[in-house]
C-alpha cells in the first residue's frame, strides 16, 4: 500500500487536510459566492456506517469540498448554513470519496487533497482525454465496499462533470453488493463559479446550490440496470430530466 493510502486512514491527517482545504475554500463559497443548501435534516439520524451518497457532478473539487464543509457544519449541529467555519476545528472526518486515480494524481494540490479521503479508481471508459475500452478492476470496488463498512461514501455516478451524461453501472453494483442507505444529492451553479476543476474562479457573484433528498427506497433485488435508472433519475441526471430542461430552454426562448 502507498505511504499516501495509509496516511488518508488516519483520520488526525485527513481533519488536518480538512481545516487547510476548508479555510482557504470557505471564502469562495460564502464570500466570493452564495450558497443556498437544503435538506440536511434528512443528515441528523443517518448511521455511521454504510451510507452512500450519490450526486450528479460539475466540477472535479469544488463539489467535494463543499460536500466536507457540510458534513462537518452538520456535526456542529447547524442546518442548511456553513456559517463561521470554526466547525473546522473538530472536523466530521467518517467520510470517504470516489475520484478518478487519473484526476487526483493530476497536480501537487489534487495529492495532498487525495489525503481528504479520496477512493481512487481507474475508469475504464476514458483515460488522458481519449475513450478507451477497459474490464473493471474487481479492487476498486473492494475499496468502496471496505470503506462502506465504516464510512460514508460519496460517489457521482456519471464519472464526469458533463451534464446529463450517462451513469455508469459500477455505482448500481455497489448499491446492490452493499445494500447501503442511499441518499441522493443535486447540486448546480458550480459550473458557472467555477473552471473545470474546481480550483479557480470563473465568474463572481454565483448562486451555488446544494440540496440533500431523503433517503431512497430500493429494492436491492432488482437488476442493476433498474436500480441505475433509480439513481438517475434522483439526482435529476435522467433523459427525463434532460428533456424537461430543454423544454424550459424552448420556452424561455420564445418569450
Amino acid at each position: 500500500m502507498k505511504l499516501t493510502d495509509r496516511l488518508k486512514h488516519i483520520r488526525l491527517i485527513r481533519a488536518l487536510v480538512y481545516g487547510v482545504v476548508g479555510f482557504i475554500s470557505y471564502p469562495g463559497l460564502s464570500w466570493v459566492n452564495r450558497i443556498k443548501i437544503e435538506g440536511t435534516e434528512h443528515l441528523k439520524d443517518l448511521p455511521r456506517r454504510n451510507v452512500l451518497f450519490v450526486s450528479n457532478h460539475q466540477t472535479y473539487f469544488a463539489d467535494v469540498i463543499t460536500f466536507l464543509h457540510i458534513f462537518c457544519a452538520v456535526k456542529w449541529r447547524k442546518q442548511n448554513r456553513l456559517g463561521i467555519p470554526y466547525y473546522l476545528l473538530n472536523p466530521f472526518t467518517n467520510v470517504y470519496f470516489v475520484a478518478a486515480e487519473e484526476t487526483m494524481n493530476g497536480s501537487w494540490i489534487s495529492r495532498l487533497f487525495k489525503l481528504a479521503g479520496a477512493l481512487t479508481i481507474k475508469r475504464t471508459w476514458r483515460e488522458e482525454g481519449k475513450d478507451i475500452q477497459r474490464n473493471r478492476d474487481e479492487s476498486d470496488t473492494e475499496k468502496i465496499d471496505q470503506a462502506l463498512k465504516h464510512s460514508w461514501v460519496i460517489t457521482f455516478p456519471q464519472g464526469t462533470t458533463k451534464p446529463f451524461a450517462p451513469g455508469r453501472k459500477g455505482t448500481a453494483y455497489i448499491i446492490k453488493n452493499n445494500q447501503p442507505i442511499v441518499v441522493p444529492v443535486v447540486i448546480n451553479g458550480f459550473w458557472r463559479a467555477f473552471n473545470k476543476t474546481g480550483l479557480t474562479f470563473k465568474k463572481r457573484g454565483v448562486q451555488l446550490s446544494i440540496r440533500f433528498k431523503e433517503p431512497m427506497v430500493i429494492d436491492y433485488t432488482q437488476p442493476v440496470e433498474i436500480i441505475l435508472e433509480q439513481v438517475m433519475s434522483a439526482i435529476e441526471q435522467s433523459k427525463d430530466y434532460m428533456l424537461k430542461g430543454r423544454h424550459h430552454l424552448l420556452q424561455t426562448a420564445g418569450k
